[in-house]
């Protein structure tokens, strides 16, 4: 190695980390929790970033939700069985067929003559196709 590639070590101090009291997290958690208010833009305000702010916030609300008890509204309601009155299609007469075709809220119903079953499947194939 020659003398003029000789590389100089410096030693660079590390960075050290912010730290920010209760009262200034809760203030601005208190901003960041308005409605229609941006994380992001409470972050930029308050020189923060806006991941470390949205990690605060979710962390605050959970604190919430933990010492708070859950209300009647928040707990979850016991299935029931709920009748249903129901009205019984109409039964086909013993010599009809009966097809009934429904397509979005359009129901159309065909009473076709027993005696001319075959007359009914030739019509039914000819208008599925």
């Amino acid at each position: 190695m020659a003398d003029n590639d000789r590389v100089d070590d410096e030693v660079v101090p590390a960075i050290e980390r912010r730290k920010h009291s209760r009262e200034f997290k809760e203030m601005v958690v208190r901003a960041a929790m308005q409605p229609h208010v941006s994380i992001a833009a409470v972050a930029l305000h308050y020189r923060l970033n806006a991941n470390l702010l949205r990690r605060w916030v979710v962390a605050a609300r959970q604190r919430a939700a933990d010492m708070s008890e859950p209300d009647e509204a928040q707990q979850p309601l016991a299935a029931a069985f709920v009748p249903l009155q129901l009205e019984a299609p109409p039964a086909a007469k013993p010599g009809e067929i009966r097809i009934e075709v429904r397509r979005g809220a359009t129901t159309v119903t065909l009473y076709w003559p027993l005696s001319a079953a075959d007359d009914c499947t030739a019509w039914l194939q000819g208008w599925l196709r």
